[in-house]
């Protein structure tokens, strides 16, 4: 490993402000990565603002009388097979997150008699899913392992915050129908 020459250094800080970026270096003393400062914070607040809207959708699940837990599985689009969804590792806080499945919730209610309603529940602040999450949507009701899958997303009314529910066949029903038949 070569240590980085104070010339070199300075020349770098001189290029970009330490004050507004953060900045870091590899073994060679090269800088690879830049980030802003200011769009670090962003990220972290709009991770926390993520995780706090999920809690409170969960809260109002249960508040209808639903049961509803964290969904541990994903679905490996290439082989097409449900899989156990990867754990991820903080290395920061020390700690092992479980939650990285796809969709957020299921969520199950007593219909009638035996009958039971399972559906799959994505958490979105904005409630746009991506090409890769409608793929898996589309995936999921094939295979009939969710009846539906709701997208939870937050509204403002004034200040206070709504969740407003939307079913993924009728927002996206008409245009994922057809990618899933040529699929399958």
């Amino acid at each position: 490993m070569n240590r980085v020459s104070k010339e070199h250094k300075e020349k770098i800080l001189n290029l970009i402000n330490p004050e507004t970026h953060e900045i870091s270096w590899n073994e060679e003393g090269v800088p690879y990565k830049f980030k802003e400062k200011r769009k670090i914070k962003d990220g972290r607040v709009s991770r926390a603002w993520g995780a706090k809207f999920e809690l409170l959708v969960r809260k109002d699940l249960e508040g209808k009388g639903r049961i509803v837990d964290k969904w541990s599985n994903n679905i490996d689009l290439e082989i097409g097979k449900l899989v156990s969804a990867k754990r991820k590792y903080n290395p920061f806080k020390k700690v092992m997150t479980i939650g990285t499945g796809f969709p957020d919730f299921v969520s199950i209610q007593h219909a009638y008699d035996n009958m039971y309603s399972v559906i799959g529940v994505e958490v979105k602040t904005n409630g746009i899913l991506s090409k890769i999450e409608k793929e898996k949507c589309v995936w999921y009701l094939n295979k009939k392992i969710f009846s539906q899958i709701w997208i939870a997303k937050a509204v403002r009314n004034g200040r206070k915050i709504e969740i407003e529910y939307e079913n993924f066949e009728e927002k996206y029903g008409q245009k994922f129908s057809k990618v899933s038949s040529k699929e399958q």
